[in-house]
């Protein structure tokens, strides 16, 4: 399982860093221009450069059905949910294939009003709530794909509690 994040304009990065440590899961940053990045073994920046969509192009192409995405970029959603990649917004917001086909209508919709002159501006800027909800947010998600993996697992019925839980330890640290 890999974090792939979106980095063009990601207020969430320091978040993903400090998670992704916790569980010991590899961050591919991804972004046109290259950014400072925490030195740890298990960050790692891509300099993606060509077309505007060259980030995102990239993600899609190396991103496989265990992985996590973190954008803000509907339209990116949209492919990695169509790959079963999990995406998160930046503001917690799952995409999956139930909601991913509402995202994308609403973000058409604001795209044209917002040429029609009829809205301004752009998205609430990023507080504490939010954070807190990103944060939540991957944490499930990461919880949900580690169980996952650990149900692959055989944890023999005669084990004590204790014999099963440190079994359990030791094969979440290999599935990730």
């Amino acid at each position: 399982m890999k974090i792939f994040v979106d980095a063009d304009a990601c207020p969430v990065k320091d978040e993903v860093y400090r998670v992704a440590e916790r569980y010991k899961l590899e961050v591919l940053v991804v972004a046109n221009q290259w950014m400072n990045v925490p030195m740890s073994s298990l960050i790692e920046m891509k300099v993606v450069s060509g077309s505007f969509d060259a980030a995102d192009d990239w993600i899609v192409e190396q991103s496989q059905a265990n992985d996590i995405v973190i954008t803000a970029d509907i339209l990116l959603a949209d492919r990695c949910v169509k790959k079963s990649v999990r995406v998160i917004g930046t503001k917690g917001d799952e995409f999956t294939e139930d909601n991913i086909g509402s995202a994308v209508a609403g973000r058409e919709l604001m795209e044209n009003l917002r040429h029609m002159g009829e809205m301004r501006g752009g998205p609430a800027p990023m507080d504490k709530k939010a954070r807190s909800r990103f944060l939540s947010t991957l944490d499930q998600v990461i919880q949900s794909r580690s169980n996952g993996l650990l149900n692959n697992f055989y944890i023999p019925k005669t084990s004590t509690t204790k014999e099963s839980n440190i079994f359990r330890e030791r094969a979440s640290a290999v599935a990730l």
